[in-house]
């Protein structure tokens, strides 16, 4: 590496800012989305809630930084305005029940939990000291925001399915943590470096398992679809013989005999002794006139 550090802290940077940017705007179809059927419907705040706490928590720490922190300000200042716009699309389509305990959450973090961050800050912590403890909470929540997709890849690992894991947004995730762990590395900040190790790992096992249940069949996910596909096909089978020509025939099967009553047999043996009785009397008579 023969440019000097701060050099490849631009580079790294620049290149931060352009694949984060693209990250915040992953959430644009499922705002697309809501906005055309004028319902959040099963979509939750928290993490759009989230992502603006933590880009205004990256910018008050990056002002810590004696201009070195001017490219974490820029790229989290576009992030706090589309968050911003995010949040309020979400209230506006939000059923009252949704909006009113989003607005607590937007209040209670986003305000008051800032705030205080910011009020106790100023107050007891003083230059470097302020910036390490700015550093420390943004390092616990950074690492809280990249645990989250723990539960999406539960989700893969227990259904098999990749469906609500975009490769896509895997990659741009892992992407910017490694960018921005270069950047860290740049400008020898342990803070903004530390995070960024935890979500370029979980990202890469995300692509790894994308990899592994989109392309590759287990055992397992190969027997459930060979049932899938049989239960399929005896459905298919069962509509053709509902809605074949016999039913359009009006074809009946016989009762069995041992399905009729024991009386109506007797019944029946009766109708047919007196409807062939007279019948047999009279061809009697015929026979016994012609034989005179």
């Amino acid at each position: 590496m023969g440019l000097p550090h701060n050099v490849w802290a631009f580079a790294f940077g620049i290149m931060g800012n352009i694949i984060s940017f693209v990250v915040f705007l992953a959430p644009v179809p499922t705002f697309v989305r809501i906005c055309k059927k004028k319902s959040t419907e099963g979509f939750q705040s928290l993490p759009y809630l989230s992502a603006l706490f933590s880009a205004l928590l990256w910018i008050y720490y990056a002002m810590q930084k004696d201009g070195s922190g001017f490219l974490l300000i820029t790229i989290n200042a576009v992030g706090c305005f589309i968050e911003t716009i995010y949040i309020v699309l979400f209230v506006t389509y939000a059923n009252k029940k949704t909006r009113i305990s989003t607005l607590k959450v937007l209040g209670l973090l986003n305000f008051l939990g800032f705030a205080a961050i910011v009020l106790v800050c100023e107050l007891v912590t003083k230059g470097s000291t302020r910036e390490k403890v700015l550093g420390g909470i943004c390092v616990g929540f950074s690492v809280i925001v990249f645990a989250a997709p723990l539960s999406i890849m539960r989700v893969v690992v227990r259904t098999r399915s990749v469906e609500f894991m975009p490769f896509s947004l895997s990659l741009f995730l892992t992407l910017s943590a490694v960018t921005w762990l270069f950047y860290g590395l740049a400008i020898k900040d342990f803070y903004v470096a530390l995070p960024n190790v935890l979500g370029a790992f979980l990202g890469a096992v995300q692509m790894i398992l994308y990899v592994i249940f989109k392309y590759y069949k287990t055992p397992m996910a190969e027997k459930t679809e060979k049932s899938k596909t049989a239960s399929d096909h005896s459905i298919d089978i069962g509509k053709l013989t509902m809605t074949g020509p016999i039913l359009d025939s009006s074809v009946h099967i016989p009762p069995a005999i041992h399905d009729v009553p024991e009386t109506q047999i007797q019944v029946a043996e009766v109708k047919s002794q007196n409807m062939t009785g007279p019948k047999d009397a009279n061809i009697k008579d015929v026979e016994n006139q012609n034989q005179d």
